[in-house]
């Protein structure tokens, strides 16, 4: 049996044929019926390695409401590639936004048109076309300040955007550098240098059946209050001193 083992792994099991072919029996000591080997029934995980809880929630109504009414933290727990793409696609369409609110200026007072008149003075100088609105918005949102566009005192329409521009940045930065931030800095991958033993071992220890495992730390830094707590489930139908029955049940364990 251990040459088998050996050959086909941990997932299958030997048993053997009864002698009237009626089922499956474990194999026991000394010569026996022919063997066979039958694959393992792995059982689904409750607690993922990385510590997820394997739980899908159903049934819950309005769940993608209560997501967005804390939007903050709903995106500092998406995975990456979706806070970046939220972070470029926001910062684009902000963008996007307020160059186009700088060209409708110039476009309904007619700068465009009047912009190479000599003593005609437009709202922002040296704006054409869309593309220089575009550059003339990054300029002044990333305080670059090249000099040679800039708002004139003509264009009371213009003040007042800039006003609008530099508070709506504001918010933007704040609120998505913030996120950025806060999920750069939170320990999920501290886990990763944490190891338990691949085996636990039931042994007895001050009279009593004790549940051993051991728990390692790969980082030569130390972790200041490190609590350890157990949790023991057991799926089966439990009913509780109320008469609530549920087909989970967990207890807390001491670890000593």
């Amino acid at each position: 049996m251990s040459a088998l083992r050996r050959k086909f792994g941990d997932d299958y099991q030997v048993v053997t044929t009864s002698s009237s072919g009626a089922g499956l029996q474990p194999q026991g000591p000394g010569p026996g019926p022919q063997q066979q080997l039958v694959p393992k029934k792995k059982r689904q995980r409750f607690v993922d390695k990385n510590g997820r809880c394997n739980v899908q929630h159903g049934n819950l109504g309005s769940e993608t409401s209560r997501y967005l009414s804390d939007l903050f933290t709903t995106l500092v727990d998406l995975k990456w590639r979706w806070n970046l793409f939220i972070f470029i696609l926001t910062y684009t369409v902000a963008w996007l936004f307020m160059a186009s609110m700088w060209w409708v200026i110039a476009y309904t007072r007619g700068d465009l048109n009047k912009a190479h008149v000599g003593n005609y003075t437009p709202c922002v100088a040296n704006v054409y076309n869309f593309p220089s609105a575009f550059l003339f918005f990054i300029e002044t949102e990333a305080t670059i300040g090249y000099g040679y566009r800039y708002i004139t005192d003509k264009c009371p329409e213009g003040i007042i955007l800039f006003l609008f521009q530099s508070i709506l940045g504001s918010i933007v930065d704040a609120f998505l550098i913030g996120c950025m931030f806060i999920k750069m800095s939170q320990p999920k991958k501290r886990a990763e240098t944490l190891m338990f033993s691949e085996h636990a071992v039931i042994s007895m220890r001050d009279g009593k059946l004790t549940l051993m495992f051991r728990v390692g730390n790969l980082r030569n830094s130390h972790m200041v209050s490190a609590q350890i707590r157990c949790k023991l489930l057991k799926v089966d139908h439990f009913c509780g001193l109320r008469g609530t029955c549920c087909g989970a049940a967990v207890w807390t364990s001491a670890v000593t």
